[in-house]
């Protein structure tokens, strides 16, 4: 039996081609990566996190899961698209063996077995691989129809924004919307030529071989299989090129992950799996704050990704980004989106200039003892009624407490790094480091999520156990070390803020002492989809004026509530907050410390 057929040489050019390229950009990668990653991976591979990568590999994908939590609709056109297509390729390797037999078929015979069938003399229809073929084609179609619609209308589909293409994108997008078209056209006339065929390519096939003339059919029969051919063979050319290499990356990408792989401080050969990750689908533009308040429609998470992978990335780019964490959070393929834009950040912005920072010199101007110290922060500084109020939550605690900074001097680092300065930043890092060991302090407070997230994930100090205030004020409360009076009367309204929700995943204790107090009021936004302050020190692209619209943005979320107190528990929101908002606007501490019995 002959399985080729000229029309089949688009197809193998290009399967030949994207596997040459997927395979070389694998090697580069794997090749590159620190001997610590190398090391993860073998830990891992025979492991049941393989067996979790694997169902997770299925879950997002082929069903994209994610996607489906955001946006039903533009689930099922992914899902119908990737897992379609899956259900495709393995179902007609199926269909070829329960004809032919366990034996070797090339590829493109699998691919193109309804054209061979005829010609090789294969006899007989399966009426069962007929219809789940032309059930499985009109599913994938399904998909092709939203992703056209899509494009035309995308407001239709919940998305308010699409993304810009490459020439690739446009080349691997146009080749894609008719692989499945010309497959359905390729296969009617087939079963019009020859019979066969189900529910779809029956139908067609039956009026076709009605309404048009034999001799023109044969005359149409391989220029539609060429046709066919020729946009898989260009699809595939240009997918490593353009956004659907994301189809080849997020596989091993999940793998790696489960194998405990990260984006670290600076940029690593790891980074290229999560960059070419990105489908490029559009669903981190909405959540921007940037785009939806102040208009800015080209720094977004999808469009920094695209630079950087073609090596176009501008710094103008990289620093405008509130850092707030919105758009990962729907991120559909998980990528630490923040993490990259900051290794980004210090690839161009990494000059250490310690001279800035006196105290790195060794001035200690801790005070107090206690086995528990009290981190306020740069921010927390600023907003001097915080510190007073922690100082009262720990006196009617009968806590002793060990001050790092409370009359400043010391920086966590975090402001450093949010900059590129990761150098500088590591520094300061070091210092505190040494600082809280020579005190002997076994739990480390502080007011301000930016310091939480550094002590947290940078730090590692062992044998301190780090707090933001809601976390330790909560503690107390439950203790019986902190007992505070409750008036139905008192309404607050909460505002998350991003460092210490979407970054730590605190949302419920600061909650918790609220309600404790009086009633808590909840805006449309919150927890996970809390829109940020405005006020982030990640962004050094925006001017006061763009924070402030941002900020009046929130604020009058915030204000129709009709609370009669907006709580935050962050000194940055609280500074950004009260410029916007016709409420009194306080720190958690504030109000604990206001209701002390």
């Amino acid at each position: 039996m002959t399985f080729f057929a000229n029309f089949c040489i688009p197809f193998i050019i290009g399967t030949v081609g994207l596997f040459a390229i997927v395979l070389i950009k694998y090697f580069s990668w794997l090749r590159n990566l620190p001997k610590s990653d190398l090391k993860l991976i073998a830990k891992g591979i025979f492991t049941t996190r393989s067996i979790a990568a694997v169902w997770e590999v299925v879950c997002e994908s082929l069903l994209h899961r994610r996607i489906f939590r955001v946006n039903p609709l533009l689930g099922y056109m992914h899902m119908s698209l990737a897992f379609g297509w899956f259900l495709l390729i393995l179902v007609g390797w199926i269909e070829t063996v329960a004809y032919l037999g366990l034996r070797w078929v090339p590829l493109q015979g699998h691919v193109f077995f309804k054209y061979f069938v005829p010609m090789n003399g294969i006899e007989g229809h399966m009426p069962l691989f007929d219809f789940m073929m032309d059930a499985l084609l009109l599913f994938v179609l399904s998909g092709v129809a939203l992703a056209w619609f899509k494009r035309i209308r995308s407001r239709s589909l919940g998305m308010k924004r699409t993304t810009k293409h490459t020439t690739f994108d446009r080349v691997a997008l146009s080749a894609l919307w008719f692989i499945f078209p010309l497959r359905l056209i390729a296969e009617s006339i087939t079963v019009a030529i020859y019979g066969g065929g189900s529910f779809l390519t029956g139908g067609i096939g039956t009026l076709l071989a009605k309404t048009i003339n034999v001799e023109i059919l044969n005359y149409l029969y391989e220029p539609a299989w060429w046709c066919y051919s020729f946009a898989l063979g260009t699809f595939f050319i240009a997918m490593p090129f353009s956004r659907y290499m994301h189809i080849f990356t997020e596989i091993p990408l999940i793998f790696l992950r489960h194998y405990r792989l990260k984006p670290e401080a600076k940029e690593k050969s790891y980074d290229n799996f999560e960059v070419e990750a990105c489908s490029r689908c559009g669903i981190c533009i909405d959540p921007c704050q940037l785009q939806q308040q102040l208009g800015i429609n080209d720094v977004q998470s999808v469009y920094f990704l695209r630079d950087r992978r073609y090596n176009m990335l501008q710094q103008k780019i990289a620093n405008n980004c509130l850092m707030c964490g919105r758009c990962e959070q729907t991120c559909p393929v998980g990528i630490n989106l923040n993490t990259l834009r900051l290794n980004s950040r210090t690839s161009m912005r990494n000059i250490p200039n310690e001279g800035r920072y006196s105290y790195l010199r060794g001035l200690d101007r801790s005070e107090g003892e206690g086995q528990v110290g009290y981190f306020a922060g740069c921010m927390t500084l600023l907003t001097p009624n915080t510190m007073t109020s922690m100082q009262r939550i720990f006196e009617a605690a009968h806590e002793k407490v060990w001050w790092a900074d409370k009359d400043g001097g010391v920086c966590c680092g975090r402001p450093l790094r949010l900059t590129g300065e990761t150098d500088s930043a590591q520094k300061m890092v070091d210092y505190n480091k040494a600082l809280f060991a020579k005190h002997n302090i076994t739990t480390l407070v502080t007011s301000c999520p930016i310091c939480l997230r550094v002590l947290r994930e940078e730090y590692n100090l062992e044998g301190i156990e780090v707090l933001h205030h809601s976390e330790y004020i909560l503690r107390l409360m439950r203790q019986g070390r902190l007992r505070v009076r409750y008036s139905s009367e008192q309404s607050f309204t909460y505002h998350d803020p991003c460092e210490l929700g979407r970054g730590s995943g605190i949302y419920e204790e600061p909650r918790a002492v609220i309600e404790a107090i009086g009633q808590l009021l909840e805006t449309e936004h919150n927890r996970k989809n809390a829109f940020c302050c405005g006020s982030s020190v990640a962004n050094t692209a925006i001017n006061d004026g763009q924070q402030l619209t941002i900020a009046q943005h929130v604020a009058a979320e915030l204000d129709s509530t009709g609370a009669e107190t907006v709580v935050t528990a962050c000194p940055q929101c609280k500074k950004a907050i009260v410029r916007g908002s016709k409420l009194k606007v306080m720190d958690l501490s504030e109000i604990v410390a206001q209701n002390l019995r």
